[in-house]
């Protein structure tokens, strides 16, 4: 099942064409990853799928309804979740409580005053950190995290959403290298298990061979390739302006 559904998605910053005419799709379960060196229009692809940018034309459907002209939060609400380059958890609060707030808002109880938030939601907050091997750490305060974990922490948050689709802007940056690929790992088995769709952008290319089903490719704001791992990697456009001529990868195999 298609669950994101991009066509003629376009953006220009005064005479510079930052995404061109970009088409792609991904369905329930499947990793896609966005990859391109810097300055190819990934940020600005995917901050146009969430809202915070409009674009100057395309089509952007989530399960085929419309999300251009929609404030990310109403896109929230419909079931895309997004995880960040630079994590957004609370440092004071514990990890379970961290959870528990994404847990209030997408349950619209923030705002639930008479009833004290910290014993509200606190069994769902317990799954979703053992689904992601955090529940042992629960008590314990995200300021003194390790980074690693911190981002599990986030992926936590993230599907307190129940989200439909998840993007992930370089979701394993400042990790170590065994790190980066447990990550994508667990992303890949919990998006198989919820059918969820999951769009990630990443420059650690063993983590992208590694994890993803399918690759797309942009430079300078094109589409220039589309495939499995293997068709991506013999692509001689995508040697020439990223990869580099020979280029093998942990995931060669995948």
């Amino acid at each position: 099942m298609t669950v994101l559904s991009v066509s003629n998605l376009s953006k220009a910053f005064g005479g510079v064409k930052a995404v061109q005419d970009v088409a792609f799709s991904v369905a329930a379960g499947e990793l896609l990853a966005l990859i391109g060196p810097n300055g190819a229009g990934k940020s600005t692809c995917f901050n146009m799928l969430n809202g915070q940018l409009k674009p100057d034309s395309g089509i952007v459907n989530l399960l085929g309804r419309s999300l251009v002209g929609m404030k990310p939060r109403d896109i929230w609400r419909l079931g895309v979740g997004r995880t960040f380059q630079i994590t957004a958890t609370f440092n004071s609060m514990t990890v379970r409580e961290n959870i528990q707030m994404a847990l209030l808002s997408h349950h619209n109880a923030l705002m639930s005053l008479w009833k004290p938030a910290n014993g509200m939601y606190r069994d769902e907050a317990m799954v979703l950190l053992d689904r992601v091997s955090m529940a042992d750490q629960s008590e314990r305060p995200c300021g003194i995290l390790a980074y690693g974990d911190i981002k599990r922490v986030e992926l936590a948050i993230a599907l307190a959403n129940q989200p439909k689709l998840l993007l992930m802007d370089e979701p394993t940056a400042g990790m170590a290298p065994n790190e980066r690929i447990a990550l994508m790992a667990l992303t890949a088995k919990l998006a198989r298990q919820d059918n969820i769709a999951v769009l990630f952008t990443e420059h650690d290319m063993d983590v992208v061979f590694a994890q993803a089903d399918r690759i797309i490719v942009l430079n300078r704001g094109k589409l220039i390739a589309e495939g499995n791992p293997v068709e991506v990697r013999a692509n001689p456009e995508v040697q020439a302006v990223y990869l580099g001529s020979g280029a093998t990868y942990a995931g060669e195999g995948h």
